[in-house]
């Protein structure tokens, strides 16, 4: 089986491709990204710009994928910024994979996502996966973490300061309300794109903690 994960370099999406190039299920794992990944024998890493995304390149005929594609509107710099990247890049790369073949497609998105809300960050992941649902992928899985945890390389204090008291308050909180770790998201993630589960379907906060 061949896989490609997007969004290798971040927090979760590099936890997912630790994941997949150790486990025996994929036989390849292409992971395109800006800048060069250490090399692997099992890796394909093209360079490339998420905003021109090639359309017929080799490396889209996967048989999986596994997007881990995010921002915030604070690193984007603006709201259509941010849309730009989770739901255009998103997109970009759903399209292509699956006009080359691809048939499973797990998606990190989020707990609250609604096309409906009045809250823009999840009325963007509601709608991104909506219109995921509309392209037809036989596998789709939603994966819907709370508040991510673990080591980023860039800074952000108020995700810093809400991991800091969902810490400590883990214990007396409901499942879906605790920390979802950044390992157990690309466990969740990796392992419904190569079981291919038929349909659509959601793995929640509460799977997550």
């Amino acid at each position: 089986m061949r896989l490609l994960i997007a969004g290798a370099t971040g927090l979760v999406g590099a936890q997912a491709l630790r994941l997949a190039l150790a486990d025996p299920r994929a036989q390849r794992v292409v992971a395109p990204t800006r800048r060069a990944l250490p090399a692997h024998m099992k890796l394909d890493n093209p360079i490339v710009d998420y905003a021109a995304l090639p359309d017929d390149a080799p490396w889209w005929r996967v048989d999986a994928v596994v997007c881990a594609l995010g921002t915030t509107i604070r690193a984007a710099g603006s709201q259509a910024a941010f849309r730009a990247v989770d739901h255009g890049f998103v997109l970009a790369v759903a399209t292509r994979a699956l006009a080359h073949g691809a048939r499973r497609f797990a998606l990190t998105s989020a707990m609250g996502a609604d096309p409906a809300s009045r809250v823009f960050y999840s009325r963007t992941k509601g709608e991104v996966e909506r219109d995921l649902a509309a392209l037809g992928y036989p596998s789709l899985t939603f994966v819907r973490p709370g508040l991510l945890g673990g080591d980023r390389a860039e800074s952000r204090p108020a995700e810093r300061a809400g991991l800091h008291v969902l810490g400590a308050l883990g214990p007396l909180l409901p499942r879906r309300w605790r920390i979802s770790p950044a390992s157990h998201v690309a466990r969740a993630l990796v392992d419904a794109a190569l079981r291919a589960p038929p349909g659509v379907h959601v793995v929640g906060a509460d799977a997550l903690a």
